[in-house]
């Protein structure tokens, strides 16, 4: 991940705030618990205690003093979270509520970025607050059948709107589960308002939850950042293009919406053969009908599509005006 100092800098103290929040709240918690109960006051008082006497003993050439103190130190903490369970605290109440268990809210493991440092670099040079505010609300936790209706059928397939939905999220799941371990692609296609983009936004919200780096862009915006790379419109971009190429997942939405002409066609096709050869996955979503698809990107790019991509059809009546009406006759 491409970053300049300054961006470096930013993420780095956005990490050291978030440590001082933690052992700030830990501090608080502490003092909140000690006040209600002095006997944990006492048995962290005894742990030090016992811990440099038996340290100083072991100095000395006391061979159990290494044992005793495992003994001791061990009976305390039992004591220590019974007395946390017994009056409705959890066990590790006292341990700082890390945003990520991994790095521990360092931003490395070892020498090694964590992945949730990659991801928070991704969402400072691509400004994708907004979709981890819509993910909050657009995951498979909330994902609803209601929308779909089990009598309009698709005369091709046989079958309904919900059970091709069904179909649709078993798909979606299966490619979370198997992220890791196969590599595959998703096109979602169908008319608007069906669940394209949404279905998009809960593999997302899952992949980010397993630590993986996901870039999400409409098409348009995504057409601006090849603009600017390859006519050199803003100075350091090339690092930013680049990251395009290397996340574990880029969501392209709305494909079909941007001005399409022959660069765009061109850096579609060098987008996802690249993601291609260099196995990263990528899911698409489109109002746009196959025969357009290849009318309008070419007989190769539909062809790289159809043939490295789970084609997944959706249909049904418009989930955004369905809600509309709704809201419409509560109101009433």
């Amino acid at each position: 991940m491409a970053l300049s100092n300054t961006q470096y800098n930013t993420l780095l103290r956005r990490y050291e705030s978030k440590q001082l929040e933690n052992q700030h709240i830990v501090m608080e918690r502490i003092l909140s618990v000690y006040e209600e109960l002095p006997r944990l006051m006492e048995i962290d008082e005894m742990i030090s205690s016992i811990s440099v006497s038996q340290a100083k003993k072991l100095i000395d050439g006391d061979e159990t003093a290494l044992p005793n103190l495992h003994c001791q130190l061990q009976a305390l903490t039992n004591e220590k979270k019974q007395l946390l369970r017994e009056h409705g605290y959890p066990e590790n109440y006292f341990e700082p509520p890390y945003t990520c268990a991994d790095c521990k809210d360092t931003g490395y493991i070892g020498s090694q970025k964590c992945h949730c440092f990659t991801q928070a670099a991704i969402d400072l040079v691509y400004t994708q607050s907004n979709i981890r505010h819509i993910l909050d609300m657009e995951n498979f936790e909330h994902f609803s059948y209601d929308y779909y209706s089990d009598r309009q059928i698709n005369p091709a397939t046989g079958l309904s709107s919900l059970a091709t939905a069904e179909n649709a999220v078993r798909d979606c799941l299966d490619f979370v589960k198997t992220f890791d371990k196969e590599f595959r692609n998703l096109f979602f296609y169908g008319d608007t308002g069906i669940g394209k983009t949404y279905l998009s936004n809960c593999v997302a919200k899952a992949l980010l939850d397993s630590g993986h780096s996901v870039i999400y862009f409409t098409a348009s915006s995504l057409f601006h950042i090849f603009e600017k790379n390859a006519f050199g419109r803003e100075h350091g971009t090339s690092g930013d293009y680049q990251n395009i190429f290397e996340c574990d997942l880029l969501i392209i939405d709305d494909l079909g919406t941007e001005l399409c002409n022959s660069f765009t066609v061109s850096q579609l096709f060098l987008c996802l053969n690249e993601r291609i050869l260099r196995r990263k996955s990528t899911i698409i979503s489109t109002n746009l009908t196959l025969g357009q698809l290849a009318e309008t990107y070419s007989e190769r790019t539909f062809s790289r599509i159809s043939s490295s991509y789970t084609m997944i059809k959706l249909f049904g009546s418009d989930i955004r005006l369905q809600k509309k009406l709704k809201r419409q006759s509560c109101q009433d």
